[in-house]
């Protein structure tokens, strides 16, 4: 109000309200799992944050060209699709850990988690979004190097078109392993990262959560022939998802007997319990 103005003249400055469409709630908590999505790899942001995931995604492509040329030259297929994804188990797990950190340390040690909540998306649409960005990101890591052996493996069969329908069923078996392994991975590490706004410790401390328990299972499983060595693998979420690639697709690394149905049941309950872990730490974040 100017000094010659007369008291309680309201003047117009120019500002409008919004008329444009509302996308609401379900498109913001979209667009922060794409945007998630792409920072997992670096995109968008400088070269120094590219070099981690995308060094990891490309040294696992470079292995699937390699794979590719060894199973053209044998009579029979070094490994399979959901062999890749079994064997490829530990370096998603290194990923996550990298990964899962730098999706949410960041927000959290600058508290700007309030700027996300002035928007339509609630704090389960935020912790979700996350996660649902850190599995897709796992999963990806997975699917393009499995991409690369299927066009590898379909132009050089030699059984014409049986050959490449039966490369794509393999080929959409090893994306249900994906998907399974990627679901577990993220819902484990995810949580733990939310813990603390350090990305060093974040990162630490799912390392730990899934390498240290791997040499016990490993050891267990060695010295038992029976129940307990066919269920050590139940300790390292590794091993776990390996069993539920045995299982379910009869290809795996691990030992589980008649024991199948008990590590699908585990990793079903761990991807649960961590989701809800995730959405718990999120209630209790302060704004």
């Amino acid at each position: 109000m100017s000094g010659n103005a007369a008291p309680g003249v309201i003047h117009d400055i120019g500002y409008q309200r919004y008329a444009g469409v509302r996308l609401g709630r379900g498109y913001a908590a979209r667009s922060l799992c794409t945007y998630s999505l792409r920072a997992a790899y670096g995109l968008g942001r400088t070269a120094k944050a590219k070099i981690l995931p995308l060094g990891l995604f490309t040294l696992a492509c470079m292995a699937a060209v390699i794979l590719v040329m060894v199973n053209t030259q044998s009579p029979a297929p070094v490994l399979s699709y959901v062999g890749l994804v079994s064997t490829f188990s530990y370096a998603a797990t290194v990923f996550a850990a990298i990964v899962g950190p730098e999706l949410v340390s960041r927000d959290l040690r600058n508290n700007v988690l309030a700027l996300y909540l002035s928007r339509p998306v609630n704090r389960s649409d935020y912790a979700l979004a996350k996660l649902a960005a850190l599995a897709g990101a796992v999963f990806v890591l997975f699917a393009g190097p499995m991409l690369i052996m299927f066009v590898g493996m379909a132009f050089n069969t030699s059984d014409g078109l049986s050959g490449v329908l039966s490369e794509a069923g393999g080929l959409l078996a090893g994306l249900a392993a994906a998907l399974i392994h990627a679901s577990v991975f993220a819902a484990l590490a995810l949580p733990l990262a939310a813990l603390t706004g350090r990305r060093m410790f974040g990162t630490g401390l799912i390392i730990a959560v899934f390498l240290i328990l791997a040499p016990v299972s490993g050891v267990i499983g060695a010295l038992d022939d029976g129940a307990l060595g066919q269920l050590a693998g139940l300790l390292d979420p590794v091993s776990l998802v390996n069993g539920v690639d045995r299982w379910l697709f009869g290809e795996g690394l691990v030992r589980i007997g008649p024991y199948g149905a008990v590590y699908g049941l585990v990793a079903l309950a761990l991807t649960a319990l961590g989701t809800a872990a995730l959405l718990w730490r999120y209630r209790r974040v302060k704004v």
